[in-house]
């Protein structure tokens, strides 16, 4: 049994959403200065790093927050599919896509994983998203779980369409994998959101087990 984290690592020099404040993680008490513990401080955004999104992100009303998003959806069998020459996650692509039958969780790798794979640098707008119709395609196929190797399921000039087809359709979206060391295939996945109150969306804590 082999485990994938691919989860990012929080910290205060990682790439965030445009206008989204940075991640800040301050020492409040060290034992180097004569304190009994060490004690720290963390502030963020709910959508930095690795995180899902819950419909009352892009939906708002009487729909699910994070807190009450069902785990049996953020845990089970996975699909990783490696889409190395797309710029764009479209319907079409789909179609030629070697999907395999009763898919219902999907972990999309494309050329943003090797992004991680570098030091941190500032937010790039050109990153590999699915488009509206994607989206749909995935809907109209069963898909409940998508999950995304960058900061957004969607494109950088046109998040809504994608983020409210998924969601109003029930498919849960983690956002920010770190995909670098998978390879295709089918795995176990375990995702676990903070269990916000009320929340539009948690950081997450993620891993591959291979099958």
């Amino acid at each position: 049994m082999r485990i994938y984290d691919i989860t990012l690592k929080l910290a205060p020099d990682m790439p965030t959403w445009p206008g989204d404040p940075p991640v800040e993680v301050k020492q409040l008490q060290s034992m180097e200065a004569g304190a009994d513990n060490n004690l720290s401080y963390i502030s963020m955004c709910v959508h930095a790093g690795t995180h899902v999104d819950a419909p009352y992100h892009f939906l708002g009303g009487d729909t699910l927050t994070v807190d009450q998003l069902p785990l049996k959806t953020l845990t089970g069998r996975v699909y990783v599919l490696e889409m190395p020459d797309v710029n764009l996650i479209t319907a079409q692509a789909l179609v030629k896509a070697d999907i395999p039958p009763r898919t219902r969780r999907l972990i999309f790798k494309t050329r943003n994983s090797q992004i991680w794979t570098h030091p941190y640098r500032n937010f790039e707008t050109d990153y590999v998203a699915i488009s509206p119709d994607g989206a749909q395609f995935l809907v109209e196929r069963g898909v409940k779980l998508v999950g995304v190797d960058y900061l957004s399921v969607a494109p950088y000039q046109d998040s809504n369409h994608t983020h409210q087809t998924l969601l109003k359709a029930g498919v849960v979206i983690i956002e920010g994998l770190d995909l670098s060391q998978v390879s295709q295939g089918r795995y176990s996945l375990y995702c676990l959101p903070l269990k916000l109150a009320g929340g539009d969306g948690a950081p997450a804590r993620a891993i591959l087990i291979g099958v």
